[in-house]
């Protein structure tokens, strides 16, 4: 396929693949990535079936979705069944999510043993309830606190990377992206991944690459850009423009696994292969379907995919005639003739490129903690379940305060 038979947008007919020696391996500590990609932690979806499909197309890092530590150090169920290691995932990625520097330390502790091989942590989330608690897209605005939480993790982390990934700020009025930068560098920080929005926006409106290329002008250590990677060729596009070390892809790829294939292609120079029309999708669709069967059971599994459903089909004629149906899905076997009756041979939908995967395009007041910004020096971490005390004390002994 060449560039005249290329399916892609307007936006990205003329962009060239990577000429050879134009783009260097993403090496984030001792992890060396041919192909600069990385799969954005992203709550309920980044499970290990998806990650493990989205492997079998392509090379990169596959983050795992957000696993909270106070969760993981008390045996939660669900938070351990998400963390497990699973033969032949490597390397193996989790992002951890806490505000508490001796519980992010102890399970930073807990999974070198289990040999992990990357670590990140979430400063990004924008939920209100994790917020209006001090955790999340709020830590970065309080780049002290953001420092002493990287210390905890890195002291503990000895040769596995541990990474950073926030938004731009709280809101227009209010950017932290590069202070919060320097400061995770400054603590050892091996990469920081940019979410290029604010906390305000969610996922609405346009990324502001800018901000990357800012950062990454500022920072030693690799940049990730994240936001508005839809194609293949944005992930080349982004690079060339803000000169970040690579990129993270989260919504572009809900129910796109293939593109991943798409990346290795571009930057080893060459056109991807086309889409899978809608008969390869719905193959597909019944691949992740068993895989979430066999980690989540029967049940769950099909309770999971039902959201899925949606963002495989998206674009494909007569597709919003079935979606009904296939959110109440009682089981697997229900799907193929369901999705049988628009047309297997129907080719993947161009305008389906850069729909919308996430909730809307709102915006939000950001919540935040009673004069939270009134004090951005403080570097006291929000209540949790240490005493202000136990923590200095456990710091003390680490030699860390």
């Amino acid at each position: 396929m060449g560039p005249s038979e290329r399916i892609c947008t307007p936006q990205n007919s003329g962009v060239p693949p990577a000429q050879a020696g134009e783009f260097q391996p993403l090496r984030i500590g001792s992890l060396s990535l041919e192909t600069p990609v990385v799969l954005a932690p992203m709550a309920g979806v980044t499970n290990y079936p998806f990650r493990s499909l989205c492997r079998d197309y392509g090379a990169g890092l596959f983050v795992s979705e957000m696993i909270t530590a106070r969760g993981f150090l008390l045996g939660n169920k669900l938070t351990t069944k998400l963390a497990a290691v699973h033969p032949g995932e490597h390397p193996r990625s989790i992002q951890i999510y806490g505000s508490d520097p001796k519980d992010l330390g102890q399970m930073v502790a807990r999974l070198v043993d289990e040999g992990i091989d990357h670590i990140d942590i979430n400063f990004g989330c924008p939920v209100p309830k994790v917020t209006r608690q001090g955790g999340g897209s709020a830590i970065p605005a309080k780049p002290r606190l953001l420092a002493r939480l990287v210390r905890a993790m890195v002291a503990h982390a000895q040769d596995v990377p541990v990474t950073v990934k926030m938004r731009i700020g709280i809101d227009a009025q209010t950017l932290t992206h590069m202070e919060a930068g320097r400061a995770a560098q400054e603590e050892g920080a091996a990469a920081v991944g940019l979410h290029a929005r604010t906390a305000a926006q969610l996922y609405s409106g346009d990324a502001d690459w800018e901000a990357i290329g800012q950062l990454k002008s500022a920072l030693q250590v690799p940049v990730l850009g994240n936001g508005d990677i839809f194609e293949c060729w944005d992930a080349l596009r982004m690079m060339r423009e803000t000169h970040c070390d690579g990129v993270i892809v989260g919504r572009g790829c809900l129910g796109r696994p293939w593109l991943f294939g798409e990346f290795v292609a571009v930057f080893s120079g060459q056109e991807p292969a086309p889409p899978p029309n809608l008969g390869g999708v719905l193959e597909v669709m019944e691949e992740h379907g068993r895989r979430l069967t066999e980690l989540f059971g029967e049940e769950l599994g099909v309770r999971q995919m039902r959201k899925w459903t949606s963002w495989y089909l998206r674009g494909f004629r007569g597709a919003a005639g079935v979606r009904a149906q296939l959110s109440r899905l009682g089981t697997f076997d229900e799907m193929r003739p369901l999705i049988s009756t628009l047309g297997l041979e129907q080719a993947f939908p161009r305008q389906a490129l850069r729909a919308s995967r996430a909730k809307g395009g709102r915006t939000q007041r950001v919540k935040l903690p009673e004069g939270y910004l009134d004090d951005r020096d403080d570097d006291t971490p929000p209540k949790g379940p240490h005493t202000a005390d136990e923590i200095r004390a456990w710091e003390k002994a680490l030699g860390a305060g």
